[in-house]
């Protein structure tokens, strides 16, 4: 079926309405663009036809482009793949140009017809570019709308003219925000902003763009950048105020990004280049950055791991086959701790009805009050209303009877990392649930399959290892025990879908996927601390790499007493197999001293009085003295990275990860692993097998056998194989 719709009303408006079959929102693709070019051409040629308005059939306008096919027209490329993409982008700018120029003459800029855009919700990305085309922009006045470019997030920039024009009708530094961070706007935000002309009452929608279309005179069609005399606002590269602009903007987004994300330095390159040339050259310009960015592997990577894996882990990929519907109608949280709390309310949030219990109505009113703050923040931000929040509320019942489980389909079994504790609430919840009830458990490294002996049927007894903040925190982590069933997965999958985030299932195995690949970077930091490397070296070559925080800064914002309990719990279970370091010794140390990071205003960095971080502490130099010969940076790096990267390969090789796409996606809303990356496994391929063997040699010749290449990393370099080319989204065992 058509992507577009087109008809003529009785004033020879002509309305052309996006509409693409079997899909909840409009994306755009090379077929659906071609037919709007033909739709197009229909109203400049026909003149019974005075003018035409764009519009969506669905609630809202489109979502952008289909990245797969971005990918396409990458692969279809052949030997020259970078030439195929930029004819296919110079297709889209020379079809947004028609509509721009809408039929004017070039030298007088007369006889054109109005085009005007209608949106009656979200436009994002080529959702926003094609009516930043057009000639007036209407959006229905929807506070859940968004308005927005945020191709950024996926490793791209604003491709199909977004970049350029928003440059142009912004100025460099109100549109840098929106393209070089992706923010999103509600309507009337962006129409204050500038970036949309009017919004209008849904039901008005329609009409308002026609009247307008009607009304338009030529001089209303013209676009700024199209009339003589023009000026950006702000000023221009060469302009006093324009030039702090442009060398500003360079400075931060450099300092945001580290160098490593290619689309934000394109993208800003676009927007410098473009305004010191004619419009249509600065259209081929984006082209070809936008080429360059998609040929780079890291934008492919972004990409195929934030796009392509994490769409299909969301919808169902892992998924147990022959498994009906398991939505979850009412969830029990056991424990109303942060995690019980973020849990019920992210729960409720979602529709479903919750029992929060602890062991006390102080405890459960404390965690009903959690989830009521973060309404309360989303009421500030205009997110939320005050209707909302009680809707919200209402939905959130508190109780110390476990009584109140009965009904429950699934319990998220919340409180203190102790077997025991945990055994003694699972037994209690179980004798008032129904027979079909699923038990979960939320732990990060406790092992389920021991976890579920307290269970009377340990076929139903699942992980789910949710991260903190857990209103904020995307990914969630579940963990099969040796015995759970299909039902338990399909049913922790379908509420993990419920609440919106993003799923990944493993097998059980100590720390599971994501801590047994974080808590290695972390003891790396540590480690080189107690070998004397500066730890502004440790910190900052962590940054460079593109990881949202340092390994010193991690410990300290999820505390140095966690690490310590994780240490002490280690040893304890391994005995003698467990492998003492220095890393040990400075936790140790600063446990001791009472340094437990920044909920104790003191840690690796030091904090002021509001608890601020300021710097790092002073005393580590007198602790562990810096050596007088430092490390080269690379080598540092290499340590960081390797620490994780082997960790998730040994994870792929063991059993415990079944499919690469949710080792990469896991990695990086897990623990924020180099996005620019794709992940670990992304980055392998990226860098090849034979490379990543050759700087484990390196390793473990100066530091240990730590580093040494799993033999699956060594039989792949040995065969000249690629991670995504061996097991592409195929199971590992």
């Amino acid at each position: 079926m058509a992507d577009f719709h087109f008809d003529v009303d009785a004033d020879g408006i002509a309305t052309i309405t996006w509409d693409v079959a079997g899909k909840s929102m409009n994306v755009g693709s090379l077929e659906g663009l071609e037919l709007l070019n033909e739709l197009v051409d229909r109203v400049l040629t026909d003149d019974a036809i005075k003018g035409a308005v764009i519009t969506s059939g669905k609630k809202d306008f489109a979502a952008g482009m289909d990245l797969n096919v971005l990918s396409d027209m990458r692969h279809a490329g052949g030997e020259n793949p970078a030439e195929n993409v930029f004819n296919g982008i110079m297709r889209i700018h020379q079809l947004f140009r028609k509509i721009e120029r809408a039929g004017l003459d070039p030298k007088t800029n007369k006889g054109g017809k109005p085009i005007a855009a209608a949106l009656p919700g979200t436009g994002l990305g080529l959702g926003l570019e094609l009516p930043l085309a057009c000639h007036r922009i209407f959006v229905a006045d929807n506070p859940k709308a968004k308005i927005g470019l945020p191709e950024i997030l996926v490793g791209i920039f604003p491709g199909g003219g977004g970049t350029v024009r928003l440059g142009l009708k912004l100025g460099a530094m109100a549109a840098s925000s929106l393209i070089l961070e992706g923010k999103m706007l509600d309507p009337k935000k962006a129409k204050a902003q500038g970036v949309v002309d009017e919004v209008v009452p849904a039901d008005e929608l329609l009409s308002a763009a026609k009247e307008w279309v009607k009304n338009a005179k030529d001089a209303d069609i013209v676009k700024p950048w199209d009339a003589k005399g023009f000026k950006i606002p702000g000023g221009g590269p060469y302009h006093p105020a324009g030039f702090m602009t442009y060398v500003g903007m360079s400075a931060v987004v450099l300092g945001k990004t580290q160098g490593v994300y290619p689309a934000a330095k394109a993208a800003t390159s676009v927007l410098y280049e473009s305004a010191q040339v004619p419009f249509d050259a600065g259209l081929k310009i984006e082209a070809r950055w936008f080429t360059n960015v998609l040929m780079n592997p890291s934008s492919s990577a972004m990409i195929k791991s934030l796009f392509v894996n994490k769409e299909a882990l969301e919808k169902g990929a892992v998924r147990p086959a022959g498994v009906p519907d398991m939505s979850v109608k009412k969830v029990g949280v056991l424990g109303a701790g942060m995690m019980g709390a973020g849990i019920a309310y992210v729960s409720a949030n979602a529709g479903i009805e919750v029992v929060l219990l602890d062991t006390t109505e102080e405890a459960t009113e404390k965690g009903k009050a959690h989830a009521a703050g973060i309404l309360d923040g989303g009421i500030k931000r205009k997110k939320v209303t005050p209707e909302k929040k009680e809707e919200v509320l209402s939905r959130i019942h508190t109780t110390t009877s476990y009584a109140d489980l009965s009904g429950c389909d699934l319990i998220v079994e919340a409180v203190f990392e102790d077997v025991g504790v945990k055994a003694e609430v699972t037994k209690a919840a179980e004798a008032n649930l129904p027979e079909n009830a699923i038990f979960a458990t939320n732990t990060s490294t406790l092992p389920i399959t021991e976890l579920a002996k307290a269970s009377h049927n340990d076929e139903r007894f699942i992980g789910i290892h949710f991260f903190s903040p857990v209103h904020k925190m995307m990914l969630v982590e579940i963990i099969k025990g040796k015995k759970t069933g299909k039902e338990a997965v399909a049913k922790a999958l379908d509420f993990v879908r419920q609440i919106k985030k993003t799923p990944i299932v493993v097998n059980d195995e100590r720390f599971f996927y994501a801590n047994r690949c974080i808590i290695p970077y972390l003891n790396e930091g540590l480690r080189m601390v107690g070998e004397g490397v500066n730890p502004a070296l440790i910190e900052n070559g962590a940054k460079l790499l593109g990881m949202p925080l340092g390994p010193l800064q991690l410990v300290d914002e999820t505390s140095i007493d966690l690490g310590y309990k994780i240490m002490t719990a280690t040893k304890a279970a391994m005995g003698s197999a467990y492998d003492a370091s220095v890393a040990d010794d400075v936790t140790i140390a600063l446990y001791e001293q009472g340094r437990l990071g920044r909920k104790s205003s003191a840690g690796f960095y030091d904090y002021d009085a509001k608890g601020k971080r300021t710097q790092l502490w002073e005393g580590l130099a007198e602790q562990w003295p810096e050596a007088d010969v430092q490390p080269e940076l690379s080598t540092v790096q290499h340590r960081m990275i390797m620490a994780q990267v082997l960790e998730a390969v040994r994870a792929l090789e063991g059993g415990v990860l079944e499919d690469i796409r949710e080792g990469d996606v896991g990695a990086i809303l897990g623990w924020g692993f180099m996005p620019w990356s794709g992940g670990p496994f992304s980055w392998l391929d990226m860098i090849g097998a034979a490379r990543a063997v050759e700087i484990c040699k390196n390793l473990e010749d100066q530091y240990g056998p730590r580093f040494k290449a799993p033999a699956l990393l060594e039989e792949m370099a040995a065969k000249g194989e690629t991670f995504y080319g061996r097991f592409g989204t195929a199971k590992a065992a």
